[in-house]
């Protein structure tokens, strides 16, 4: 592109580790930018429990696809009534795989490679998206606060899943995988972050469980590992991620020492043989969070995990220069698992986090909603989009805020 075409300011980045090629399991790609597993909530209710991708899901993931790039879908359900968010698809009945199916056309029309992403929702899902049926969790501990639909999740506490239960979801976890398979993914990633299913039975704020799945790090880190598991079996190890969040404070999980514990979840995982260890782990910057802002999160976590500390509540009075990523990836690193960093990305500090070799892949999540060519414009030093934060979890029209963000050098904007 001609030197004048290109807004003062902004870097070109098409020559730096940014646009690299990286060899993923079976994928290779051209470039180390990953779309972020977004939740936007645009799927069709087909009926009670079961939502189904539509044509504008189709749009969506297509116009974000690129030549040699990796997109990672919403968190998707692994059967009925294990989240059932409104809009939020699935991926266990035959009509979501034909659905999926066109998505995945699409990507790989355009030379990219898409994974979903599988979920259980556990706590954080009221009753009322599971047809009445009590919420479950590791244990009975409620969140605070209410749930989407105005209950309050206090008054209505979640059921410890019996180990019966758990070896059932493990199982659905692994036909889910062999499902998104079947839709023509190239993978899946196991959602364990986020205070979702997996991450309340490692947070030991939740788990307070007795048995074989609760109390030590080294049992509330059995049920997270039978996932892994049970689709590597399923659908072969280099076909499957899983994304964590150690420093997650959202829906109320706070670790009483996540750098101990999930160094140790990081080393089991690092230690699994070959063909039962996940080809990437995906984590969430500590940064990052869905309420505080940068600063009161390192704060918080600099109090919480400081010696002598007294509680995340703590005034924080030393830099919070422990609480990083880099320790979880040189432990995955001895087992040759890849490292995926997500969490407030942008154009200036995606590159450092490479040259450092301190991940393998960027996510960038609110970028690639507001810019579907987002890896052209960082390439080529283009301005971006901006967001519009207020339709990110649904529209009116749907498509307002999803399907209408221009592409670079067209007429118009994101309405």
């Amino acid at each position: 592109m001609p030197k004048a075409d290109t807004p003062p300011g902004f870097k070109p980045l098409k020559d730096t580790s940014l646009f690299t090629p990286f060899k993923l399991g079976p994928i290779a790609l051209e470039h180390r930018i990953v779309q972020a597993p977004l939740t936007r909530m645009r799927s069709t209710k087909e009926s009670d429990g079961v939502t189904v991708p539509n044509d504008l899901v189709v749009e969506y993931y297509g116009q974000r696809a690129n030549k040699g790039g990796l997109q990672l879908t919403e968190a998707t359900d692994i059967f009925k009534y294990a989240g059932n968010y409104p809009g939020a698809p699935g991926l266990f009945t035959d009509s979501q795989v034909a659905a999926w199916k066109k998505v995945t056309d699409a990507v790989h029309a355009k030379g990219g490679f898409i994974f979903s992403q599988l979920w259980h929702t556990g706590r954080a899902s009221p009753p009322s998206f599971r047809a009445g049926q009590q919420t479950v969790s590791a244990s009975n501990i409620p969140m605070t606060g209410n749930w989407l639909d105005g209950v309050s999740c206090e008054e209505n506490p979640p059921r410890p899943l019996s180990v019966d239960e758990i070896h059932d979801i493990t199982k659905k976890w692994g036909e889910a995988a062999r499902k998104a398979r079947k839709a023509g993914f190239d993978g899946i990633e196991i959602h364990g972050a986020n205070g979702y299913l997996l991450e309340q039975f490692l947070h030991d704020n939740i788990n307070d469980r007795t048995d074989d799945y609760g109390g030590s790090i080294e049992n509330r880190i059995r049920f997270p590992i039978e996932v892994i598991r049970e689709c590597c079996k399923a659908i072969g190890a280099d076909r499957v991620g899983i994304r964590l969040s150690p420093y997650n404070y959202f829906q109320d999980t706070k670790d009483s020492k996540p750098n101990e514990h999930w160094e140790y979840l990081c080393k089991k995982i690092a230690d699994l043989p070959q063909e039962e260890r996940p080809v990437y782990v995906h984590m969430v910057e500590p940064r990052f969070d869905e309420v505080l802002d940068e600063k009161a999160k390192m704060d918080a976590l600099s109090a919480y995990t400081s010696p002598g500390d007294k509680g995340v509540e703590a005034e924080a009075t030393i830099p919070p220069k422990t609480n990083n990523l880099s320790r979880f990836r040189d432990i995955l690193a001895k087992g040759n698992v890849r490292f995926i960093a997500a969490g407030n990305f942008d154009r200036d500090n995606a590159v450092p986090k490479l040259d450092a070799e301190d991940a393998d892949l960027i996510i960038f999540g609110r970028h690639f909603i507001a810019n579907p060519d987002l890896p052209r414009r960082l390439a080529e030093g283009l301005e971006l989009n901006p967001y519009d934060r207020s339709t990110f979890y649904g529209a009116d029209p749907p498509n307002k805020g999803y399907t209408d963000y221009p592409l670079y050098g067209e007429s118009g904007a994101a309405a």
